[in-house]
């Protein structure tokens, strides 16, 4: 028995009940829509044309400030740094990580390891890698890494702070280095007294000062410390509770050359051929430079490269999860077929994995790119009041305009509205390669 024939009437009434039933889901959220985003972005539009007090029609001129005032400017400059710098590095970074990781057994824990940051919140990365980034090498990680590679290659200096009283036999040389006032002879004793060495700078295995035997035909003599701890004790005299200044460089010179040279015992005992005979005893500049306390992370000049470095660490994971998923649908056959027609490892990657993930690779990239171009806290956390106008991005410059000491809310709308034009190209990219990829 077929079922009666449906009326031209009927099937509109069905539809249209389907539509407004289908209008009514979706009422919520076009008001949230509406409301959250479609009214702020209009309202936003229309304030960047009003002045400071929001009462007088400025036209373009707070727009014109964005491309004249030298803070804004460097807010500009710093997210086209960011924008190029920091996603190419992340996506590359992830693309090594997700190859690299398919030919090891432990892949899967060193994926988590690298992933982890992103549990992590911006405000929590932020304060790691302010500390990360701390100048004392005691403190801070990046410096006591820098420091210590340096100091493998070049030797720091035992005693920065050292210098001698005027009463002492030395006298200063030029370029941080001090000499003796006269020359010394052969089977003389000589002092070479200094003071202004921290407790902490003194060799941990300095012993009591001691003078040693003389010699007719050497140079013999003390570097120490002519200072003793609770007062007391006379200068030039080594008093009983006085430690030499073990290691210190001791230089026989005459006539601008070094005829010979030592260094001082862990008792501050030092002995010199008769080669400086009539020589002066010079301790070199080596001695007392300021020891090497590496770079300054957050100062004007490296702080922009710095935050980028903790962005890369927290967004690198997620880049290589992503190509991790699409080098797994990757079809191995073509790969084993180069391999088998004698490519090396380098071009099946560079003329094989790379083009086929070239779709994975572009999705990761726009994201990052959207992503950095509204960075904000990392910036306002990490770098100090005096690096953050150097650091500045136009997500924290309209904060800062808008919620700041003298807001401008005329200037903070221009900021929001000119950083929605920078992302609407973006999405607009985005969005077209996802409609290309369905139509395949």
């Amino acid at each position: 028995m077929t079922p009666p024939p449906t009326t031209p009437d009927k099937h509109k009434s069905v539809t249209g009940t389907r539509k407004l039933v289908a209008a009514g889901f979706l009422l919520p959220a076009l008001v949230l829509l509406g409301a959250l985003v479609v009214y702020p972005i209009g309202y936003s539009v229309y304030r960047s044309f009003f002045d400071k007090a929001g009462t007088g029609f400025a036209g373009f001129d707070n727009y014109v400030s964005l491309f004249t005032d030298d803070t804004i400017l460097t807010a500009i400059k710093n997210n086209l740094i960011w924008v190029v710098v920091a996603p190419t590095v992340s996506t590359a970074l992830g693309l090594i990580f997700a190859v690299l990781t398919e030919r090891i057994r432990w892949g899967t824990a060193f994926k988590l390891v690298v992933f982890m940051p992103m549990a992590i919140s911006m405000l929590a990365s932020g304060i790691i890698f302010r500390l990360v980034y701390e100048q004392d090498p005691d403190r801070g990680v990046a410096n006591a890494v820098w420091v210590g590679v340096h100091d493998t290659f070049a030797e720091s200096s035992g005693f920065p702070k050292a210098r001698p009283l005027p009463v002492h036999p030395l006298k200063a040389a030029g370029g941080g280095a001090y000499i003796t006032k006269q020359p010394v002879r052969a089977g003389q004793q000589v002092n070479l007294p200094l003071i202004g060495v921290a407790p902490a700078q003194m060799p941990g295995d300095a012993q009591l000062a001691k003078a040693p035997p003389t010699a007719p035909d050497k140079i013999t003599g003390t570097a120490w410390l002519d200072f003793t701890k609770g007062g007391g004790g006379k200068p030039n005299v080594i008093d009983s509770k006085e430690s030499g200044l073990k290691g210190i460089k001791i230089e026989a010179v005459k006539d601008g050359k070094v005829v010979d040279s030592t260094e001082a015992a862990a008792d501050g005992s030092f002995s010199l051929s008769a080669k400086a005979e009539g020589a002066e005893l010079r301790l070199p500049a080596s001695n007392f430079r300021e020891q090497y306390n590496g770079v300054n992370w957050l100062g004007p000049s490296v702080v922009t490269p710095a935050i980028i470095g903790s962005y890369v660490w927290m967004w690198a994971g997620f880049a290589m999860v992503l190509i991790a998923a699409g080098l797994a649908s990757l079809p191995r056959e073509l790969l084993e077929a180069a391999r088998v027609d004698g490519a090396n490892e380098w071009q099946v990657f560079r003329r094989i994995t790379v083009p086929l993930l070239a779709p994975v690779l572009a999705v990761v990239t726009v994201t990052l790119m959207i992503n950095v171009l509204k960075i904000f806290d990392l910036v306002f956390i990490i770098a100090p009041g005096d690096s953050l106008d150097d650091a500045n991005v136009l997500a924290l410059q309209l904060y800062q305009s808008s919620f700041g000491d003298d807001a401008d809310l005329g200037i903070g709308s221009a900021i929001a509205v000119f950083l929605l034009l920078l992302v609407i190209p973006v999405m607009l990219f985005n969005i077209r390669r996802m409609r290309k990829e369905q139509s395949r």
